[in-house]
């Protein structure tokens, strides 16, 4: 009775674990090696950035000017309108007001496909040490735009608009080349308008770009020399595809084919695809179906067998 007892549960444990098997859905094998994120690229911008030598005139040295307004490298934003630097011997130890401006802004962004860089001035006015109440350069507004897109070309564009004085005098800018201002005792300040470069994987512009070279011979400056640049963005272009590209839908309203698989119609008339010789139903099958279904069967099979034999001794 006791052995009896015991077979009864191992039958029907054996059918029952014959119908779970049958009942599971398929298992499927995922792999293979996951996809490198490309890099975010790399954007800068500055409203104004200065190198100049400044030559004192009693003391016969030169002491090195290296400056710049808002400048910003992604992810970062600057608003500051006014530039003011300290130099040791020049103006009686006063601060120099490099620049000031009603608007002067910065802003660099670099995420997954794009990288942008951006600067604006709006009514700034530019001085140098030596030179106190008169202007270098005095603009109505200057911008500079770089943008770089995953597989994409890069753009790069500037822009001055109104007015532009030099020196105290107005100024006519050409695309063409240079422009020079030359004021008498003063010096000569050569004016490159809207510069832009770009390459294939990186962009570059500046409004304007000047070259100086004056001699105020005051306030214990004797010489000022070097390059000003004003409203500049540069970028590199990210890793990886663009941010807006995405899969086309095919014409017919259906899902992508993948690359590779052709449909193909047995004849039960159930749509498989083939790839390799491997079939795969739509449901989503493998080639271990068959064995899992043939192993199910036999345990089936198995438990049917018990139950009858142990019916028969019961009885």
């Amino acid at each position: 009775m006791n052995r009896y007892t015991f077979r009864m549960p191992a039958a029907a444990l054996l059918a029952t674990g014959a119908v779970a098997l049958l009942a599971a859905p398929p298992a499927h094998a995922t792999g293979g090696a996951g996809t490198a994120a490309g890099g975010d690229g790399r954007a800068d911008a500055a409203v104004l950035r200065a190198g100049l030598d400044v030559g004192l005139l009693n003391k016969a040295v030169h002491v090195p000017l290296k400056t710049a307004l808002n400048e910003v490298s992604a992810p970062a934003s600057a608003r500051k309108t006014a530039l003011s630097v300290t130099l040791d011997g020049v103006e009686g130890g006063r601060p120099v007001h490099i620049l000031k401006a009603d608007t002067a802004t910065s802003k660099a962004t670099a995420g997954r496909g794009r990288a942008e860089a951006e600067a604006n001035l709006a009514r700034a006015r530019v001085h140098l040490p030596g030179l106190p109440a008169l202007s270098l350069i005095e603009v109505e507004k200057a911008t500079s735009k770089a943008v770089c897109e995953a597989g994409r070309k890069p753009s790069a564009t500037s822009n001055v608009l109104g007015s532009v004085t030099v020196l105290g005098k107005k100024a006519t800018l050409s695309a063409g080349g240079p422009t020079k201002v030359e004021v008498p005792k003063v010096g000569m300040v050569s004016l490159e308008l809207s510069g832009t470069e770009t390459t294939s994987s990186t962009a570059a512009a500046a409004a304007l770009r000047l070259k100086v070279s004056v001699n105020p011979l005051d306030l214990n400056v004797a010489q000022v020399e070097g390059e000003v640049v004003l409203a500049e963005a540069r970028c590199q272009s990210p890793a990886g595809p663009p941010p807006s590209s995405a899969a086309p839908e095919p014409s017919g309203g259906g899902k992508a084919a993948t690359p590779g698989v052709k449909p193909q119609t047995g004849a039960s008339g159930t749509g498989a695809v083939t790839t390799g010789d491997v079939n795969l139903a739509e449901t989503g099958g493998s080639s271990a179906t068959p064995w899992v279904a043939g192993g199910a069967l036999v345990l089936l099979g198995l438990g049917g067998v018990a139950l009858v034999v142990t019916r028969r001794r019961s009885s």
